[in-house]
Formats: C-alpha cells, sequence, structure tokens
C-alpha cells in the first residue's frame, strides 16, 4: 500500500481504540489523524480535507449521531465515506446510523483485519467516485472548449461571410447595369457564380461614335483568389473616358483615341500575367470591337469557347480554334479575326461552366448541345435564349453547376435613325 493511499479521520473517545486503528492503518500507508470527541472531529473537518471517517457512535458531548447528521448536510457518502464504529449489542444503533448516511459499520471490539477490509473498500469506491468526477469535470471543460471554439469559428464564419458577401457585391456592380443603347445591336448576358464570388466576368462598353467593345473572361478555378484577378482584369479591360487605356490607344497624327487591336489587348494581358506555377492561376478570354457603322467584328479568342455565329438564314457554327490561354506561354500567336455580321445575325458567348456541366453519368454537355439548344431559339429575344440554354445545361445535369457560368450574346438588328454614340464614362469600383 503505497503512502498516498488516504487521509483517515479516527474519531473515538477511547485512547486505546485510537491508537490501535492508527497504528493498524498507518503500518498500510494510510495517513491517520485522530480525534477525541465530536466537537474536535468537526473543527478538523471544517479546516482539513479527508478521504474517510472512522466514528465511533457513543462519546460525549457531541456522539457520532450529531457529527454524521451534520457531515452528510453538506458531503455526500461518495464524496466522504463513514465508517461507524458500534458498541456490542447496539444493533439498533447501526441500523440508524446506516438509515442517517453512515457508509459502512464495524462492532466493538474491532477486528482489525475486518477494518481494513472495510476501509479499503470504501476508499476503492471513493476513488472511483472522484475518477467519474475528475472525468465529469474535464468532460465539462472540454465541451466548454469546444462549445468556446465553435462560438469562436461561427464568429469568424459570419465574418469571413460578410466580408465575402461585400466582395460579390462589389464584383456585380462590375457587371454591366445596364447594356449600351447601340443603334443597330441589342445585348444580353448571364451570370451566374456557383459561389459567393466568381471567376467569370463579363462586360459591354461603347469606345467611341461608332465601336463598341465587350468581352467574356474566365479565371481559373474559384473562390476568392480567382475573383480577385477577375475583378482586377475588369478595372484593367475598362475605358478611361479621354485617356489611353488597354483598350484604346492614341492615334497619330490627330492624337485622338481609337480602339486597341484585339489582339493587342489580349498580348499585352498576356505580358502582364503569365501563369503563376504555384497557383496555376491563369484566364482565358474573348474579347471583340465591333464597328456599329460596317458591322465588322474584329476579336481575339485566347482559349475561351467560341464564338458560336448563328446566321440570319443559316443554323450556328462554333467558331473556336485552339489557341493558348492568357498565361501559357510568353509569346503566343494571338490574331485579331474579323467576322462581318449582316442584320438578323447573333453572335453568342457560352463560359465552360455550361458546355462542361456533367450529369450524374459524368458525361458532358457539349458543344453540341448548346449549337441544338441555341437552333430551336432563332425568333426567341436574346434574353430568353441565354435563359432557355442555362435552363438546358442545368436540367441535363440534374445537379447544381460546379463552375460558375456565364453568357454573352449581341444580335444586329435594322439600324433605326443614325445616331451617335457617347463613350462610356469611367468606371467606378464601389469601396
Amino acid at each position: 500500500m503505497g503512502a498516498n493511499s488516504g487521509r483517515v479521520l479516527i474519531v473515538d473517545d477511547d485512547d486505546a481504540n485510537r491508537s490501535a486503528l492508527c497504528e493498524c492503518l498507518t503500518q498500510r500507508g494510510y495517513t491517520t489523524i485522530e480525534a477525541a470527541n465530536g466537537s474536535a472531529a468537526l473543527d478538523l473537518l471544517d479546516r482539513d480535507s479527508f478521504d474517510l471517517i472512522l466514528l465511533d457512535i457513543t462519546m460525549p458531548g457531541i456522539d457520532g449521531f450529531e457529527v454524521l447528521r451534520r457531515v452528510r448536510k453538506t458531503r455526500s457518502r461518495s464524496e466522504l465515506p463513514i465508517i461507524m464504529v458500534t458498541g456490542w449489542g447496539e444493533r439498533g444503533h447501526t441500523v440508524h446510523a446506516l438509515e442517517t448516511g453512515a457508509n459502512d459499520y464495524i462492532a466493538k471490539p474491532l477486528d482489525l483485519p475486518v477494518v481494513l477490509a472495510r476501509v479499503r473498500t470504501q476508499l476503492a469506491l471513493k476513488r472511483a467516485y472522484d475518477h467519474i468526477l475528475a472525468l465529469e469535470h474535464d468532460l465539462e471543460l472540454r465541451h466548454a472548449q469546444i462549445e468556446a471554439t465553435n462560438r469562436e469559428l461561427q464568429d469568424a464564419y459570419a465574418r469571413m461571410k460578410g466580408d465575402l458577401l461585400s466582395a460579390a457585391a462589389v464584383q456585380r456592380a462590375l457587371l454591366p447595369a445596364s447594356l449600351p443603347e447601340v443603334p443597330g445591336v441589342r445585348f444580353a448576358w448571364m451570370f451566374e457564380p456557383c459561389a459567393d464570388l466568381a471567376g467569370d466576368i463579363l462586360d459591354v462598353f461603347t469606345l467611341d461614335e461608332e465601336h463598341v467593345a465587350f468581352y467574356l473572361l474566365d479565371v481559373s478555378g474559384h473562390g476568392v483568389r480567382a475573383a480577385l484577378l477577375s475583378v482586377t482584369l475588369s478595372r484593367i479591360l475598362a475605358p478611361q473616358g479621354d485617356r489611353p487605356s488597354l483598350v484604346q490607344r492614341r492615334r497619330s497624327p490627330d492624337d485622338t483615341l481609337e480602339p486597341t487591336p484585339p489582339h493587342e489587348v489580349a498580348l499585352e494581358l498576356n505580358r502582364r500575367f503569365q501563369l503563376d506555377l504555384e497557383t496555376w492561376q491563369y484566364f482565358t478570354l474573348f474579347y471583340g470591337v465591333l464597328n456599329t457603322r460596317t458591322r465588322l467584328l474584329r476579336y481575339v479568342s485566347a482559349g475561351q469557347p467560341g464564338p458560336i455565329y448563328l446566321p440570319a438564314g443559316g443554323g450556328p457554327v462554333d467558331l473556336t480554334r485552339p489557341v493558348y490561354a492568357i498565361g501559357w506561354v510568353p509569346e503566343p500567336d494571338y490574331t485579331t479575326r474579323e467576322l462581318k455580321l449582316a442584320p438578323g445575325d447573333r453572335l453568342y458567348l457560352v463560359s465552360d461552366g455550361i458546355i462542361e456541366a456533367r450529369n450524374a453519368s459524368k458525361q458532358l454537355f457539349g458543344i453540341d448541345r448548346v449549337l441544338h439548344a441555341l437552333a430551336g431559339t432563332r425568333r426567341d429575344e436574346p434574353q430568353h435564349c441565354l435563359t432557355r440554354l442555362v435552363r438546358e445545361a442545368q436540367l441535363f445535369a440534374g445537379q447544381p453547376f460546379d463552375d460558375d457560368v456565364s453568357a454573352l450574346t449581341l444580335e444586329i438588328t435594322p439600324v433605326p435613325a443614325p445616331r451617335r454614340l457617347a463613350p462610356s464614362a469611367e468606371r467606378t469600383v464601389p469601396a
């Protein structure tokens, strides 16, 4: 038995009994403290702690029953076990003691092996109880820590969600709030991010009296990193009023602004945004400039699907040509392509979120289904065409899109009375 087996308070007015019990228990590693009467025992209990009490019943002054009754007001049988010591023939006292709150009893004359056995039993039960209490306390502490951590996580998530919603509002503000009124041309667009923030972005803006520009780009990946780059690109691709920008350059010799050729726009973007080998972040781009007087479209498509051309008198044609995305190679061979449009012609741009939508069997929606959907909407309004296309891709997938979805279309319409276009004002980004 170790030296830390337990602290035992021995309460007895008989010196011989106390001495015998102290010697027996001390030899077996117990720490013993003696009290010669009930009053002394209660004083010790007020200022010290014990694991077990051996309590004589018959004592002058405050007897064992009164000590037992007072102890049980504050400490249960499990918290502080009490073994009553009864005299021979005090069977009624024994029953009363057990009913009052004693854990066990031993009779005089003392049989020390029996005393040791009952002390061990009660102390073993107390240790088990203390262990359970410690486990419960530890469990409560862990539960409190988990709750505190959960609250911190919830607060952090709420802050992050608020920041994301604010960022998403800024990103949505960069989309065309109202499309420019261009004689002979009408535009429509759709934008459905798969999360709060998107890597896709698009815009339509006038450059001068007879040129309107539009683009659709798709940054690789999702979330904050992709959204930050898409917002940056939208600022770079915005005209700056009467100042030169990426999309407008000075014309010699009159120093007026003219549209930058689309392939030069793509080359400059490629120079600024080379592929980051750590994040593998890049983007695809369609950028086009339409001369509203001649209806000549000049465009570049860098890794972006399409465009899809729907002539007034024929079926849809996919004009996709394999070209590197922006940032893939240092010196890509981007070329400005030309397409002469006529009244009734339409041009569609769709992001790969539509083309690469997958169903439960991992089949792609694919370009052929896109062409089929667009062929069936020739007489519909442009906005309805895009809505129907996105809906068909959604029904095919049977689940929410796992990529951003964006689409843009233009239609050449009969030109009313001639009018001049006002260049787009400089766009300001909400703080």
